[in-house]
């Protein structure tokens, strides 16, 4: 079983997690002003990398909240986990 740490609770198994999509992706700021098309664009258009990959997750059979993971898409590795609204720890790029 994969074991992912939570950066409020500590290593827990894989069953308590939920996948949340791609971290890091910045609601628009005037939605009124937003067209269609970038709408669409910001619904709809993730990352799909091949390697690490920032995602969100949520602890939902733990404490419930947020955090952010980079995580390997090739190994499934967890590299790291960190609370939302830190920094990529490797400084990678936000989308």
């Amino acid at each position: 079983m994969l074991l992912i740490h939570c950066p409020y609770c500590g290593q827990r198994p894989e069953l308590e997690f939920r996948h949340g999509g791609q971290a890091h992706v910045a609601r628009p700021a005037d939605p009124s002003a937003t067209s269609i098309d970038e709408w669409a664009d910001y619904l709809y258009l993730r990352e799909n990398p091949k390697g690490l990959h920032a995602e969100r997750w949520r602890h939902v059979h733990g404490c419930g909240r947020f955090f952010n993971a980079l995580r390997d898409t090739t190994t499934d590795v967890f590299v790291s986990t960190y609370r939302c609204g830190e920094p990529r720890p490797d400084g990678g790029s936000a989308r």
